[in-house]
């Protein structure tokens, strides 16, 4: 069987390709900034507008101060409609203690509360026509306070709720020096294998945001970018197995939405990181940010070197009418990389109720990976017949640039009324270049190769969202977007001759271009009747996808529209315990990675390789769940089942002539699965914590391929279990187990992987610090183990990502307390439509 890779044109010269990238990628960049341009233009607009649209307002001023007559900085001051006691808007007060509140003509109630502090509420504030000034506001401290006893409101590890699960970050110690990609390994029903691939509940089709939406940090090297960002720069992780209307439609598993941290307390908070281990990593991080009366400055910064070694073993064996071998390979890898995370930005609060939020973030890496794999060929007898050596040295340099901008409109009167226009530019690129050396360990002859693959991406995010409540309790949200994508990617491969001069293999030598448009609305409309909630929603998207292979002139466009139902039914049995059902429709489109027909050049006997021909997933997702919560604990049960359909599964085509193995992703099959999930955090007691997730499914696959039947059938679980103990009131240890049994492919199977991971946290400082001293992967046992078993063939395989680690971090937090209060409800990480 030949290889499916395509050879080179001729009659195309590389430096008109190369031309060619350079001015598409010009030109998009020129696109870009007009259009960014333009946006700016449209919102100011929208800004004056709705200055002019909105009634004349006035002033509501103040100080809060406590019983010695000391202002409360960052104290809490919301406004109440008397009509029915709904919440129109929340501020704080300055660094003095003094607040200041735009209300249009009408009567209200203000509520006045601070951490330690006991709430107190001002009746009857009539605004008319002129500015009020309410004079000092005194709170009184909470007894605890005053006989001087030590009050901390600590979150959860998790917070369980029906249609998500949100993972405290810094709740789980193990998470403390850890990066993004280490830390999504610690939430339950997510696992991510050696090679940085994240799944959901078994499926790679999982959906990564940052802040709510698409980001240079998951988009062309999403793997390697989730290990760049440090973990002290994220707040919380979301988890949304089946996500509404209202969410893009990819991700035919659910969303993981990661959410940075971003600062709002009144003054200058900080929170600074650092972290050395072995083996060797070091790492830096800070989030800062500076807030006043109209403006909050945020910033955060994340570096970090690390250097890994790998290890592997596989063996392979073929049996066929008219050949066979055998030959093992042995793998050793050092893994070397740097890089580097900043972000800024600034929420401009124009009025009241409008504010406008800019950043921008830059990313940047440089990796130095040396691996040798050594081969070694034996004859039917199990004799020893050829050695040969493989050295890849391989360089790679990373760089990201994100440009975001929001508006954000609240309408007096109504808190939950609210329109958004969103924002996004980011532009990625990376080169990667690698050089061969293989030598015959027996005295032959040595084969000199390098290659090159550079790629760039290019993306534009456009969407605004309008929410309209009604009744009580009633919600009608509408919704466009519009997203533009492009990607260019150049692949060369030459083999050095006997006299020195470097020979393309054709096989090997094509320019890729990439381009996809998504256009999306979406309706949702839900109410709550008594115990009972509805939600239900309608989501269209129309995507334009084209592929290109330029010096081939292979150029391959699909276009395609879809609605995406969704719906959820609730019902309260009381106060503790709520029953859900939901529905999803979804879609996994090709990525760019499964697209490209370029083959990873490292292991000249085994190809991993792209398929530009291939289609879209979709999946029917219908889910059950139970929550019960108590003042203790919290237990989220449920039930799923999915149907997919055009499933793409990677397959082994074996070349019977040269014995080189093509992996390459097909649509293969039809997929059903069935899971039960059971997830519980429980307080045992004041020192002691537990929380623990299961997930139990079965999956049943069927297709073919060149009219071979391949199906399979698998029952699998994964479970994360971690227990946190509390001694002497500031020394924490921490012990999680992760499990993942094994599962049964169409070719094969995958076997077990289990870990350990151990913490231990001390404050210091008086408690304005945290060291911690971590182990990770205890038993250096988080190896991809696989057997692949098809007819006439047969191969194993164990490898090791990264041994076993040892941290020891310091956190230092200035202005802020050790746990964090729930923010005011102004949160900006908004999930994109």
């Amino acid at each position: 069987m030949a290889l499916l890779l395509t050879g080179g044109d001729d009659s195309i010269k590389h430096g008109s390709d190369i031309a060619y990238l350079v001015t598409c990628r010009s030109n998009f960049v020129s696109t870009m900034r007009s259009l960014t341009f333009i946006l700016f233009l449209f919102l100011f607009s929208l800004h004056i507008q709705a200055q002019e649209n909105e009634p004349k307002q006035y002033s509501v001023k103040g100080m809060i101060t406590d019983e010695k007559g000391t202002g409360i900085m960052s104290g809490n001051i919301s406004v109440h409609d008397v009509s029915d006691s709904t919440q129109l808007l929340m501020t704080t007060s300055d660094e003095k203690g003094r607040f200041t509140i735009t209300l249009k003509p009408g009567t209200y109630f203000l509520k006045f509360s601070s951490l330690n502090y006991e709430e107190k509420t001002i009746n009857d504030v009539i605004v008319s026509d002129k500015d009020i000034d309410v004079g000092t506001v005194l709170i009184k401290a909470k007894i605890k306070l005053l006989q001087e006893v030590i009050v901390t409101s600590e979150k959860k590890l998790m917070d369980l709720e029906l249609d998500k699960r949100v993972y405290n970050v810094s709740q789980d110690v193990s998470n403390i020096g850890a990066n993004a990609s280490e830390i999504l390994e610690n939430i339950p029903s997510v696992t991510v294998d050696i090679d940085g691939n994240v799944s959901l509940r078994g499926s790679q089709g999982v959906r990564i945001l940052i802040d709510g939406k698409p980001s240079a940090l998951t988009g062309l090297r999403s793997s390697d970018a989730l290990r760049n960002l440090q973990g002290a720069m994220i707040d919380r992780i979301e988890v949304i197995t089946n996500p509404s209307s209202r969410y893009d439609a990819a991700g035919e598993i659910g969303i993981i939405n990661i959410i940075l941290k971003k600062n709002k307390t009144r003054g200058f908070n900080g929170n600074f990181t650092g972290t050395v281990g072995y083996p060797a990593n070091f790492s830096g991080a800070y989030s800062i940010n500076y807030r006043t009366q109209k403006m909050n400055l945020f910033s955060s910064f994340g570096s970090s070197y690390r250097s890994n070694q790998g290890e592997g073993f596989s063996s392979q064996s073929y049996t066929g009418s008219d050949t066979s071998f055998i030959y093992n390979q042995t793998t050793e890898r050092t893994r070397r990389d740097l890089s580097v995370n900043f972000m800024a930005g600034i929420d401009y609060y124009l009025t009241t109720y409008t504010t406008l939020t800019g950043s921008i973030l830059l990313d940047g890496g440089n990796e130095k990976n040396l691996s040798t794999i050594l081969y070694e060929d034996f004859d039917d007898t199990g004799q020893l017949t050829q050695s040969s050596l493989r050295t890849d040295n391989e360089k790679e340099k990373e760089n990201d640039t994100e440009v975001s901008m929001s508006f954000r409109k609240k309408f007096a009167g109504n808190s939950k009324k609210e329109w958004t226009a969103d924002f996004r530019w980011t532009s990625s690129g990376e080169t990667e270049s690698s050089e061969y050396l293989q030598d015959d360990i027996n005295g032959g002859s040595e084969i000199v190769q390098r290659s090159a693959n550079p790629a760039y991406e290019d993306n534009l995010l456009l969407q605004t969202d309008y929410v309209n409540p009604f009744d009580d309790e009633g919600q009608f949200e509408t919704g466009f977007k519009a997203s533009t994508r492009k990607i260019t990617n150049e692949y060369l491969v030459e083999q050095q001759s006997s006299n020195g001069d470097w020979i393309v293999l054709p096989a090997f030598d094509n320019n890729m271009e990439f381009t996809e448009r998504i256009y999306a609305a979406y309706g949702i409309i839900g109410n709550t009747i008594k115990k009972f909630s509805y939600q239900f929603g309608l989501r269209g998207e129309l995507t334009d996808m084209r592929t290109g292979l330029l010096k081939t002139n292979e150029i391959n466009e699909r276009s395609y529209f879809n609605l995406f139902p969704s719906g959820s039914l609730s019902y309260e049995l009381n106060e503790k315990n709520t029953l859900q059902l939901s529905y999803s429709y979804r879609i996994n489109r090709p990525s760019f990675r499964n697209l490209t027909p370029f083959a990873n050049f490292s292991d000249p006997r085994v190809y991993f390789v792209g398929n530009p021909n291939l289609d879209p997933e979709f999946t029917h997702s219908i889910e059950a769940g139970y929550l019960i919560d108590w003042a203790k604990g919290s237990v989220l049960s449920g039930i799923y089942h999915r149907y997919k359909k055009s499933v793409v599964e990677r397959i082994r085509i074996l070349d019977s002539v040269t014995g080189i193995t093509n992996i390459i992703p097909i649509n293969l099959s039809t997929q059903r699965d069935v899971g039960l999930e059971f997830t519980f955090s429980v307080d045992a007691n004041d020192w002691w914590k537990l929380t623990s997730s299961l997930n139990f499914f079965r999956s049943a696959a069927q297709g073919s391929y060149n009219d071979l039947l391949l199906e399979s059938k698998t029952v699998s679980w994964t479970n994360r279990t971690t227990s946190r103990m509390t001694f002497f009131k500031q020394l924490n240890f921490q012990a999680s187990l992760n499990y993942q049994s094994p599962r049964v492919n169409t070719q094969g199977k995958e076997l077990s992987v289990y870990s350990i991971d151990l913490a231990l946290a001390n404050d210091v400082f008086k408690g304005k610090g945290t060291l911690t001293f971590n182990v990770r992967d205890l038993m250096n046992s988080r190896r991809r183990r696989s057997v692949v078993d098809i007819p006439g063939y047969y191969s194993t395989s164990n490898f090791l990502w990264r041994p076993r680690q040892f941290t020891l971090t310091l956190n230092f937090r200035l202005n802020q307390q050790k746990i964090e209060r729930e923010d005011d409800g102004d949160d900006d990480a908004g999930i994109e439509n």
